[in-house]
């Protein structure tokens, strides 16, 4: 036996050296200090499956960051156990019969047994070469990377060469074998280790590879004569007199249309691409959150919805996720992506298009919905964006339906089964510092037309990388779990499992896309751009003294400490100063120097710029900006008082900018506390007042000038509708009446921010007045009664006499 292991080490050794020299880990997680080994007890090192280049991996990488060494034996009672060992293979060998797979830790709980007060710690550990989907065909599966199948010696040795340099190792959290003994004995210890161990491998190769790729032609095929398909190529044959074999050969024209074509080459070649692309284009990308999806992706069928701010949100999200381990999602990317170049590339990275519109084409919807269906079915994680199209205004926008309501009739579909799924929706919130986009943003809020996606705009695109853009923020929200709040919304679901169309979904949807949307918001992102835009924007002249902007800034970061507006919110790294030098340095804000101290200025372009990173972040500070304004001319309030002036604004403005469900009188205290610690109010025995001093009370109200807008234009469309009789109005033409106004008033005061007169924010508006039961519509046209004059009533009385009288001369011409 000596002479057999010292012959095995001298075959090792030129292994083992090879793997040092040729290996290049590209993920090593969790980091090897973050394993709380006990260094007192034996270290037993767990690998899914016997292979050679796996264990000598560890060694090294053991010996690397000085972890117990998974070389050599441990002595236990005589007998001796690897350091490092592997569940049995379950296949078949050609020569050798099928063996009992037996874990191989039956000695060391026999030891354990026999010694109450030993112990030994497992660590499983998953080495993945190469990171490739699996897949049924293909020449590059047969080869190259770790899928589904467990690899041969022949192919396992390629993959070594192919992958050498694509690395990723995964320690799982250490186990105690003491733990899996009870009276039942070693014997079904060592079982349960076993099925453990199973469990815990499945789930990480599910985490990292996805589930099983089916080849994309047989997808396609099983899409196209799957039952529901049938029957709209049947009952569309009748209706339009056609032949079912036509019929068919759209639907399969429809399925390839739409499906993706995930590679791993091109997973490979798009990692490296956009790592130096985001070297290039960015100071670098923070991710902060994405340890709640790792804690579900090994048992979860994941929906990534992210806001959509720009086009770079579709590889930014996929880049980080497969950067960071996890399997990149497929992503539902709009047809007019689908073009020559790119649409083949994004294709083979994930992406499935679909038409903007599936009205009046029952096949395409049914090949849609079922292609839907088998991919949430099967667990693949998807991406897609709940607002439809990217954010001009940079605000969260109203979410669609379309997507969500696809998604939920999959999951009732899937619930029907014997075993239901487990589906958690993540929300992504996306910030940047700068985006690409700036230019055509602005052209399009100004009426300018949406230039047609090509390969030449991309170009064009190129041309900008040159350009600064500061760094790229992705924090990931509090993750929704689809069946547990189906239950708390709509209790009987279950049992309209079978129904298509239950009558509640009509209901559930708008509810999910809400509550998406503010859990999105709740995840916001604070850089340097969107806090001076917070302040730049409330100077009356575009202008501020530089130790002014300085202290303002302080004091926003001061109140998110405090009273955060979302429970996932991050602050920049840094100092004032340095945010400001920040914001210098990517040309959206200017410095005169000045003999009495710097002035910060911002040009009109500059301005307009701003507005939309001001937007992405305004929710945030909602709270704080009303309870300031409403002492804008108001110098003392009592609790009571105050907080029934701010109680008909408040629930419209949380729907506006979708923040997280906050009642009043839970979170105003707060905020008075927060703003008198600021110095911004002083407290007595009769309640808040004012500051005295002239700064304090300058900062205040640049502080209540955040909310001033959304509360004119709300005050604008009251005044337009209640100056009617009721049922005199439709939505559309309040909508229009209110733009109007809303853009004299604009002109008037100098205002020249296109989003300020955003059609899109009255007909949202109106939707608030109707869910707060204030107005109703009837016979198409809206109705209200005195309850609505009251509450716009008691809300005017925030306004200063001078701010009124203007409004209402703009208002009635």
């Amino acid at each position: 036996m000596p002479l057999i292991q010292t012959l095995l080490a001298a075959l090792c050794a030129p292994l083992r050296r090879f793997i040092e020299v040729w290996v290049e880990t590209r993920l090593v997680e969790p980091e090897p200090t973050e394993l709380t080994l006990d260094p007192a007890l034996p270290t037993l090192y767990v690998l899914p499956h016997p292979a050679l280049s796996d264990a000598l991996l560890l060694d090294s990488l053991s010996q690397r960051h000085g972890l117990p060494p998974a070389r050599g034996r441990h002595r236990l009672d005589g007998q001796e156990l690897p350091a490092c060992v592997a569940l049995p293979s379950r296949q078949r060998r050609l020569w050798r019969r099928a063996a009992r797979h037996e874990a191989p830790f039956r000695l060391a709980l026999e030891h354990l047994a026999a010694h109450p007060d030993a112990d030994v710690q497992l660590v499983p550990v998953s080495i993945f070469w190469g990171r490739a989907p699996g897949k049924r065909f293909g020449f590059w599966s047969l080869l190259a990377a770790d899928s589904w199948q467990l690899t041969g010696r022949l192919r396992r040795a390629l993959s070594v060469l192919v992958n050498g340099k694509s690395v990723e190792v995964h320690f799982g959290a250490p186990l105690r074998l003491r733990d899996l003994l009870d009276a039942r004995g070693p014997a079904v210890a060592n079982r349960k280790g076993a099925r453990l161990l199973r469990i815990h491998f499945r789930r990480m190769r599910t985490r990292v590879l996805g589930p099983d790729l089916s080849h994309r032609r047989t997808l396609i095929e099983g899409v196209a004569t799957s039952p529901e398909v049938r029957r709209v190529i049947h009952e569309q044959a009748e209706r339009e007199k056609r032949s079912p074999e036509r019929l068919q050969r759209r639907a399969l024209r429809y399925g390839r249309e739409i499906a993706s074509n995930m590679t791993y080459p091109v997973l490979r070649f798009m990692d490296g691409l956009l790592r130096r692309l985001w070297n290039r284009l960015y100071d670098g990308v923070e991710v902060r959150g994405l340890d709640r999806v790792k804690a579900l992706a090994g048992d979860h069928t994941l929906v990534y919805v992210p806001c959509h701010r720009s086009h770079i949100d579709y590889l930014l999200l996929s880049y980080v996720l497969y950067r960071d381990g996890l399997m990149p999602p497929h992503i539902a990317a709009g047809r007019n992506l689908n073009m020559p170049m790119i649409g083949p590339l994004l294709r083979r990275g994930g992406a499935f298009f679909l038409r903007r519109s599936f009205r009046d084409k029952p096949l395409y919807a049914a090949v849609f919905n079922e292609y839907l269906h088998r991919l949430l079915e099967r667990g693949h994680p998807l991406e897609y964006f709940i607002e439809g199209g990217r954010s001009r205004s940079g605000r969260m926008l109203e979410p669609r339906p379309g997507m969500l309501t696809m998604t939920l009739r999959s999951f009732i579909r899937s619930a029907s089964g014997t075993s239901p799924p487990r589906l958690a929706f993540v929300p992504v919130y996306i910030g940047y510092e700068r985006i690409i986009e700036n230019a055509s943003y602005q052209r399009e809020l100004r009426g300018g037309k949406k230039r047609k996606e090509s390969p030449l705009a991309l170009l064009r695109v190129l041309g900008k990388l040159r350009q600064p853009f500061g760094r790229v923020a992705v924090n990931v929200g509090e993750p929704l779990h689809l069946g547990p709040w189906l239950d708390d919304i709509a209790r009987d679901w279950r049992a309209d499992t079978v129904e298509p169309k239950p009558a509640w979904i009509k209901t559930a949807v708008p509810r999910l896309g809400d509550q998406l949307a503010r859990r999105i918001n709740a995840a916001a992102a604070l850089n340097p751009v969107n806090l001076v835009a917070l302040v730049m924007l409330t100077t009356p002249h575009r202008a501020i003294e530089a130790s002014l902007m300085r202290r303002q800034l302080a004091l926003l970061a001061a109140l998110q400490r405090r009273c955060p507006g979302g429970s996932h919110v991050s602050l920049p790294k840094g100092e004032p100063e340095e945010w400001i030098e920040q914001v210098l340095a990517l040309g959206m804000l200017e410095r005169r120097a000045q003999a009495l101290g710097d002035i910060l200025v911002i040009t009109p372009e500059q301005a307009n710029l701003l507005v939309w990173y001001r937007n992405n972040v305004l929710h945030l500070f909602a709270l704080a900006g009303l309870v300031a304004f409403a002492f804008r001319h108001t110098p003392r309030h009592d609790l009571a008082t105050l907080q029934a002036r701010l109680e008909p604004p408040w629930p419209i403005l949380t729907r506006e900018l979708f923040l997280e469900a906050m009642p009043l009188e839970q979170a105003l205290p707060d905020m008075l506390a927060a703003l008198d610690s600021e110095g911004l109010l002083r407290r007595d025995e009769a309640g808040w007042q004012r500051p005295e001093a002239l700064g304090d009370g300058e900062r205040l109200d640049l502080l209540g000038r955040l909310m001033q807008p959304s509360l004119e234009r709300g005050y604008l469309l009251l005044s337009s509708l209640l100056g009617q009789p009721p049922g005199e109005l439709g939505r559309e033409a309040l909508a229009e009446r209110s733009q109007q106004l809303t853009e004299r008033l604009a002109l008037l005061s100098g205002r020249d921010a296109p989003e300020f007169f955003d059609r899109k924010l009255f007909a949202s508006l109106i939707d608030s007045l109707e869910a707060e039961g204030w107005l109703w519509e009837r016979d198409d046209r809206l109705w209200y009664d005195e309850r609505l004059r009251a509450a716009a009533q008691q809300s005017r009385e925030l306004f200063d006499p001078a701010l009124r009288h203007r409004l209402q001369l703009v208002s009635h011409g």
